[in-house]
């Protein structure tokens, strides 16, 4: 296919060289570990061996990962643990507010595992991380990147109670491929979980709520597959769109099908502005919450 570099089944085929990256520690990085350390805090950024980590460190950030480290569904993406959870750490949203403030972030992404042995997935959590966050650092724009919920409109609801700035809910792949890379999600679901986070927002708090999205290319999908998910996409509502190269963590993890070329992003990108797309970061390192902020400061 043209705009890709096909990968051989062989798991030790070479990167190419876009996709060649060093890591580099500083002191920046260490005061940023320090604290997390220090709070007993986790991140993403670690538990999923996200290539930016240590950019994103350096610059005294990171993306916070709430309720625990073991997830309660297995993707084949994923290198996030499976396996029983652990209990809802009732001093966690404090201790996440005293991370923000410490590292005098101006914009802030929270995740977390997804916890479908909760009532309300963990959205209870994660409005008293954002409320905990409002009163450490009240001009500090928060992102909360949400599981599906189950599709619960009503933990929706509470999560936009505490008005976050935006609010995410990653595609991460093309709805064709949905029962090998993401078994235990619904593509259906996920998309109307998005087109509900202005009506959450309307209902909770009456401020407008912004809605974001991302995925990942390289499990195999056709051109016109990833159209098709930007369309399904701006048809309910999402603004802010990020796209970026699956790396298999890995080889117990769904393989790499094709490394995709810097040129397709950017004509992923221009194709998605040209749609309707507030908002769009595409590139081989982009992930849905790497530089986040720049989204709000482009608006």
């Amino acid at each position: 296919m043209k705009g890709y570099t096909e990968v051989a089944d062989n798991a030790a085929a070479r990167k190419p060289e876009w996709l060649r990256k060093r890591f580099s520690l500083d002191e920046d990085t260490e005061f940023t570990g320090g604290v997390l350390e220090d709070l007993r805090l986790n991140t993403v950024c670690r538990e999923a061996m996200c290539p930016n980590y240590t950019d994103c460190f350096s610059r005294r950030t990171a993306t916070f990962m709430i309720l625990g480290t073991n997830c309660t569904r297995d993707c084949a993406f994923c290198n996030v643990a499976h396996g029983e959870p652990s209990g809802v750490d009732a001093d966690e949203p404090a201790r996440v507010g005293e991370a923000v403030a410490r590292l005098g972030l101006k914009y802030v992404v929270v995740t977390s595992v997804t916890r479908d042995d909760l009532p309300d997935g963990g959205a209870g959590q994660f409005a008293g991380v954002i409320r905990s966050i409002r009163e450490r650092s009240p001009g500090t724009a928060v992102e909360v990147l949400v599981p599906d919920f189950g599709g619960s409109l009503e933990a929706l609801r509470t999560v936009a109670s505490a008005a976050p700035d935006v609010i995410s809910h990653n595609m991460e792949t093309v709805k064709e491929l949905y029962q090998a890379v993401r078994p235990g999600a619904d593509y259906g679901r996920s998309l109307e979980l998005i087109r509900r986070i202005p009506e959450s927002a309307a209902d909770s708090t009456g401020s407008r709520l912004r809605s974001k999205s991302g995925f990942m290319v390289g499990f195999g999908e056709t051109r016109a597959q990833v159209y098709a998910l930007m369309d399904d996409l701006l048809e309910v509502g999402c603004e802010f769109l990020t796209i970026g190269q699956y790396l298999a963590p890995s080889r117990a993890h769904h393989r790499v099908v094709e490394y995709v070329t810097p040129g397709t992003f950017d004509e992923y990108a221009d194709a998605a502005r040209a749609k309707g797309f507030a908002y769009v970061a595409s590139a081989p390192f982009v992930r849905s919450s790497y530089r986040a902020g720049e989204a709000l400061g482009e608006l």
